[in-house]
């Protein structure tokens, strides 16, 4: 009867020791704390989060990386030619070029002019006048000329004929605009056109003193009456006699040069002329 005691005692010890075994909690065996479903969202977003701040600050590497790529510094390959109006090559820049200026801008169709010449790869220099600016809408086209990627140019502030008034007026024309000019886009022109190409000694003084080049031009029609529509203005554009390497080329902020500005930009690339890069051209 003792015998059978200690065998249900024996038995009941064993039952309890293997109960407490199966029912004893992980956590108490685990040097990390468990962690749940509810543990593991908020734990996903906090990786995504530092990923995603890993790649923007991998994006404006890049950005600062084409920059530098996109503005090299480089060499002047031109020079402009005060005696005969045409740019000379210097080294071994390519010979076979015209440059493209547009005055009186921005006016009516400067901007759609810019956009057009952006589209066809051809360059230009947008020589502005300031009473075109006196206007908001003044303001935000030549803002969009610039940042179309063309260089602005002084044709003076309100295209009077230097030669009819003072010094004291002429440095005031001149001045002025630059002042102008680099209040809304950040910079000052680098090149000055005098109205009608009328230089005189103090223009050229003053321009000098802004650290602008003088530029006239070579050749021009579209003020001329028979060339005011697209198909006579595009013809004698590319056809004149006067088309020839390092040419500059006037035209204006008009319609019909509007117009004709995608047949001249061709007609020029067919007969072998690269569209000159202002930026090519030597200045102070």
């Amino acid at each position: 009867m003792i015998k059978m005691k200690w065998v249900l005692l024996l038995i009941v010890f064993m039952v309890a020791g293997c109960s407490s075994g199966v029912n004893e909690s992980p956590e108490k065996h685990s040097d990390k704390p468990l962690v749940n479903e509810e543990n593991r969202n908020e734990e996903k977003p906090k990786e995504s989060e530092r990923n995603e701040a890993e790649k923007e600050e991998e994006k404006e590497e890049e950005k600062e990386e084409e920059k530098e790529t996109m503005s090299p510094i480089t060499e002047p390959k031109y020079e402009v030619n005060e005696a005969s109006w045409k740019l000379d090559p210097i080294g071994n820049a390519n010979e076979k070029v015209v440059l493209l200026t547009i005055d009186d801008a921005p006016d009516q169709y400067a901007v759609q002019m810019a956009e057009t010449l952006r589209e066809l790869g051809a360059n230009a220099i947008f020589f502005v006048n300031g009473h075109f600016l006196d206007t908001n809408e003044g303001e935000q086209a030549l803002k969009k000329i610039h940042e179309l990627g063309f260089l602005i140019g002084n044709h003076t502030y309100h295209h009077k004929n230097l030669t009819e008034i003072s010094a004291e007026e002429q440095r005031e024309e001149i001045v002025h605009l630059n002042n102008r000019i680099e209040e809304i886009i950040g910079e000052r022109p680098k090149f000055f056109r005098a109205p009608f190409g009328a230089n005189t000694d103090e223009s050229l003084e003053i321009a000098k003193d802004e650290e602008m080049i003088a530029m006239n031009w070579t050749y021009g029609y579209d003020w001329e009456k028979q060339y005011q529509s697209k198909a006579e203005l595009s013809k004698i554009m590319v056809d004149t006699p006067y088309l020839s390497e390092g040419a500059i080329l006037l035209m204006h902020d008009r319609q019909w040069t509007n117009d004709a500005l995608v047949d001249i930009v061709k007609g020029l690339k067919d007969k072998g002329y690269e569209m000159a890069d202002p930026n090519t051209i030597k200045t102070y």
